[in-house]
């Protein structure tokens, strides 16, 4: 075999692994280190409350696996509500925009940022720009979100998780942007991000989904299901994940069962209050002040602000 041959086969899996890291991670530094409102840029969008700036609880001192989880799923759902609602308050700000026969210079301004965000490269303004940001501008419902982050931080307990409220193995690249992994390929430069807060990691998780190409599958059978009048679930949303993992299929179904053994499904019913909720009631949702308010069906004890 000749040297050039071998050079090869050693560079070959390295690129590999470096191109499944781009598909699994959101862009290096993009945003998440960002305050909410800078890139929105939505004067609708309340200020993030206090409780969403809180660490990861050790969920290691668990000894029992069902209490364990139950206090996994009780601390992530607020936050999946919290960033999920804030999306819906901009979707249905971008839906006002799309039936306007003309725009302000702040709403283009509005536009052009998400298009940015969302990796949308469209006319701003156009019919294309609104059909597309209204597509990737949506939310992932909880089933899926909690059996992703379950999985990728073995129930909040992984390294990574601990260390940098990192729930979904997300990457970046810059150095020093987060934690070097031990087992990092040698050449690799890649780190494992970390994140002030696990709501953060939710939001970036999300917004990964939401507009890198890799997922363009996801996004094509939320769509589908939003059309015929339906909600996403996180099973069928699922068959988007491919490249989430190397494991491709075999992912997937590890995905699904988790969904399935867990009963998941039941935080998607419970979600169905907040797709269905008023901008008014979804504001008092983005700012609750306590995190509570958003374990339970009603958006009654919702209430907001900084406090």
């Amino acid at each position: 075999m000749s040297s050039g041959i071998r050079a090869l086969l050693l560079v070959f899996p390295m690129v590999i692994f470096g191109l499944w890291g781009a598909l699994h991670t959101p862009d290096p530094d993009l945003d998440r280190d960002r305050d909410e409102t800078d890139d929105v840029a939505l004067a609708q969008l309340p200020s993030l409350p206090r409780w969403s700036r809180a660490d990861l609880p050790d969920f290691s001192s668990y000894s029992d696996t069902t209490e364990k989880k139950a206090a996994f799923f009780s601390f992530l759902y607020p936050r999946i509500v919290l960033a999920n609602s804030r999306i819906l308050i901009e979707r249905g700000y971008l839906q006002s925009l799309s039936g306007k026969d003309e725009l302000c210079k702040s709403e283009l301004t509005w536009l052009k940022n998400q298009a940015e965000r969302l990796r949308v490269d469209e006319e701003p303004g156009s019919a294309d720009m609104f059909r597309r940001l209204e597509n990737r501008l949506d939310v992932i419902p909880p089933s899926l979100i909690m059996a992703q982050a379950a999985n990728e931080s073995a129930w909040g307990t992984s390294r990574f998780a601990r260390r940098g409220n990192n729930l979904f193995g997300q990457w970046c690249f810059s150095k020093g942007c987060g934690i070097v992994p031990q087992s990092r390929v040698e050449g690799a430069s890649h780190e494992v991000a970390d994140f002030e807060s696990p709501y953060l990691s939710v939001r970036s998780y999300i917004q990964n989904l939401n507009r890198h190409p890799a997922y363009q599958m996801l996004r094509d059978v939320r769509l589908k299901a939003r059309s015929s009048g339906d909600d996403a679930s996180g099973s069928s949303l699922a068959a988007g994940l491919l490249d989430y993992s190397e494991r491709g299929e075999e992912y997937v179904k590890e995905i699904r069962s988790m969904i399935r053994y867990n009963n998941l499904t039941y935080y998607d019913e419970k979600f169905r209050s907040v797709r269905d909720s008023s901008q008014q009631q979804l504001l008092k949702l983005a700012s609750a002040s306590k995190e509570e308010a958003l374990l339970t069906d009603s958006q009654d004890d919702a209430t907001g602000g900084e406090g």
